[in-house]
């Protein structure tokens, strides 16, 4: 009995050490966690910080700023420009603005042409069209560059403010600026957005009387122009163009590669031998052309996010899709790899009540990768297909 009253007593012992040991241990770990999350917080205290946590548009930015350099903190102009870019991608233009304004009213920054031309811009969204006019107005002669005005050409045709910009633009190309291609994308998108389609072309011909070399979003827009007027034969003449262009960039042959595919694919034929329709709900054939081509643009930049919000958006309206749109889609998850992506946009062509969801389309999309080599894809996609039940096994071998 005593042995065993001694047993129980020492295993009691032991049970409570260990609770302790364990309790000691645990509330060791619980205020090394936290002494380590308040260390985190306190580190990060830097002056981007301090201005996102300006939530209310109505906040002061500049108050913020003066308070950082009163406790002997360095803003360097860089840092500004950074978190001026940060706030514009995040909505924010007001407090860009702010940041802007901070920028030129301290004379130890030098500005450069692009500090000018973004507050243009956000001069804009903030107080309205009429206030950039006025600040470009103002600006000294030396600040009137071609950045400058390019960015109130830019406002102007985001409003759609067609006579406005096209007198800006006469003006720009009598100034003698050297220009970019950057102020006559601003042109032709502005023709698209507005349906006069029919003067990118012309834009292009001074673009290239002037020598100014043509990027990507030049080419495309270009092109957009010419497949919505069905100018086939034209298009395949720009993307022989494109190949040959001393400028040929990256992501260039995918746009090719794709706008080819689209174009062969999607059945478009020149104008004698068909003709823009009106669907139900008033968008016409020529303003989808233009969406496809948008996505076709952004699949040769490798831009899937953006390919994401405009398949979106364009699903969001609940207009009238066809095949082609399907196609134009689906081709270019398919040149990004991103084959979750093409699965759901096939489950959503097979569920369409516009677009009846037919397998010799898939057929023509797959011999399509198969013919210009890449071939990998091709059987990716055909994969996909299967597991889809498509059919696709007898259709497509």
């Amino acid at each position: 009995m005593a042995s065993r009253s001694l047993f129980v007593t020492l295993r009691r012992k032991c049970s409570a050490s260990r609770m302790v040991g364990n309790t000691c241990i645990s509330r060791s770990f619980s205020s090394g966690a936290m002494s380590e999350s308040l260390q985190d917080s306190q580190e990060i205290d830097d002056l981007k910080t301090r201005i996102f946590r300006l939530r209310l548009p109505k906040r002061s930015v500049t108050n913020v700023l003066e308070k950082w350099v009163y406790e002997g903190n360095q803003i360097t102009i860089s840092e500004l420009r950074q978190i001026s870019k940060d706030l514009r991608m995040s909505q924010r233009h007001k407090h860009a603005l702010e940041v802007s304004e901070w920028m030129v009213a301290h004379n130890e920054f030098e500005l450069l042409d692009s500090d000018y031309a973004v507050r243009i811009v956000l001069m804009t969204k903030v107080f309205g069209i009429d206030a950039a006019e006025r600040y470009f107005e103002g600006l000294p002669p030396a600040a009137k560059t071609s950045e400058t005005y390019t960015a109130l050409l830019h406002c102007y045709a985001a409003a759609k403010l067609t006579e406005k910009a096209e007198d800006l633009y006469e003006g720009i190309k009598n100034s003698k600026l050297s220009l970019s291609a950057l102020t006559y994308n601003e042109m032709m998108t502005m023709y698209m957005s507005v349906g006069q389609v029919e003067k990118v072309p012309l834009v292009v011909e001074e673009l290239k009387r002037q020598k100014v070399a043509p990027d990507i979003f030049t080419y495309n827009l270009w092109i957009s122009s010419c497949a919505a007027m069905l100018k086939i034969d034209q298009v395949k003449w720009i993307l022989d163009e494109m190949r040959s262009d001393p400028g040929f960039a990256e992501g260039w042959e995918t746009y090719i590669n794709l706008a080819n595919l689209y174009i062969n694919i999607g059945h478009l034929v020149n104008a004698e031998f068909n003709s823009l329709v009106e669907t139900e709900k008033g968008i016409t054939q020529s303003e989808w052309i233009t969406y496809d081509f948008l996505i076709i643009l952004h699949a040769g930049l490798g831009n899937k996010g953006r390919i994401d919000q405009i398949w979106k958006s364009l699903l969001m309206t609940k207009q009238k899709m066809t095949s082609r749109n399907y196609i134009c889609i689906i081709s270019s998850y398919i040149m990004l790899g991103q084959l979750k992506e093409v699965g759901e946009v096939v489950d959503q062509w097979k569920l369409s009540t516009t677009a009846d969801f037919v397998v010799s389309a898939c057929r023509r999309v797959w011999n399509a990768f198969r013919d210009i080599g890449l071939t990998e894809k091709a059987h990716d996609f055909h994969t996909l297909l299967i597991q889809k039940n498509c059919d696709s096994s007898n259709s497509l071998e």
